[in-house]
């Protein structure tokens, strides 16, 4: 699993999910890499592929007014968990979840009473299916090293393009066709002269608002995502999309014999076995975005 959108100052927070098995082909797609080295022009053509290469995948989203309401922490559980129920639907339950970095927001946060009993089941507000939230691993850099999470990453990061563009037409003071809602100059620029719109973070200290959208600071570590995030299309979130950005490294699993330099030679970089545990047994592993 991979997120996107957790430092945007407008817009839903979104997860992504790809679920590989047993089955799933060991060539990936070519030009694989995490959605925040990749021009979007290059995101959009990996979609189709990253499709069929996957046993299955999802994206779920938190809306604006359920991260004000419920924190931008829950709000990623809530997402994650949409996208976990899509995956349900269609008749799939992955085995162990593996989300980039050192904080696992999907699972809920241990019960203070150690003697209450934990309910084996979560309704998932906006999609009425029970979803039991599978064992989460995280690894760092996951997006850049986890074939999977990569996946994921592109998957979550492409759809929430799409609808900041879609809204762009209603709301085009804030140009979030180009911005995607992050704090680019000239989306803080309008947020100056136009205000805040119902689409906005209202629980965030909006920049050139002061506090009347809302007393919470920017968390710290939304601020690091809204410069990490706002740089995936080059600089994209503060103007300019990198059309010559360099190319990807490949993507490969950090496990001993399936490094480039275990590769073979025809591989070209493009054939990668997963790391041990990737596949769990006759489950599935699922990798967010």
């Amino acid at each position: 699993m991979d997120e996107v959108g957790r430092g945007a100052l407008a817009g839903p927070v979104t997860v992504g999910v790809a679920v590989v098995g047993a089955t799933t082909s060991r060539r990936l797609p070519r030009g694989l890499a995490d959605s925040k080295l990749l021009t979007a022009h290059a995101r959009e053509d990996l979609v189709a592929p990253i499709r069929r290469w996957c046993a299955g995948a999802a994206v779920g989203h938190a809306s604006p007014a359920e991260i004000d309401e419920l924190g931008i922490i829950a709000a990623l559980r809530l997402a994650g968990r949409r996208a976990l129920a899509e995956l349900a639907g269609a008749g799939l339950a992955p085995s162990v979840v593996v989300l980039d970095g050192v904080h696992n927001w999907l699972s809920a946060p241990e019960q203070g009473d150690l003697f209450a009993p934990e309910p084996p089941e979560v309704l998932v507000p906006g999609v009425g299916l029970p979803v039991v939230t599978p064992p989460v691993r995280t690894q760092v850099k996951a997006d850049m090293t986890c074939a999977v999470v990569a996946a994921a990453s592109v998957l979550a990061k492409v759809e929430r393009d799409r609808i900041m563009v879609g809204l762009d037409d209603d709301f085009p003071a804030y140009r979030w066709a180009s911005n995607k809602g992050y704090s680019a100059p000239e989306h803080i620029a309008a947020l100056h002269e136009h205000g805040a719109c119902e689409l906005h973070r209202r629980s965030w200290h909006l920049p050139g608002l002061g506090e009347a959208a809302g007393d919470i600071a920017l968390p710290a570590e939304a601020e690091e995502d809204a410069y990490a995030e706002g740089t995936e299309e080059g600089l994209d979130g503060f103007g300019g999309e990198a059309d010559d950005a360099s190319p990807a490294e490949p993507l490969w699993d950090a496990a001993p014999g399936t490094g480039p330099d275990d590769a073979p030679a025809e591989a070209e970089g493009q054939v990668t076995a997963p790391a041990d545990g990737v596949v769990a047994g006759p489950g599935v592993l699922a990798g967010r975005a």
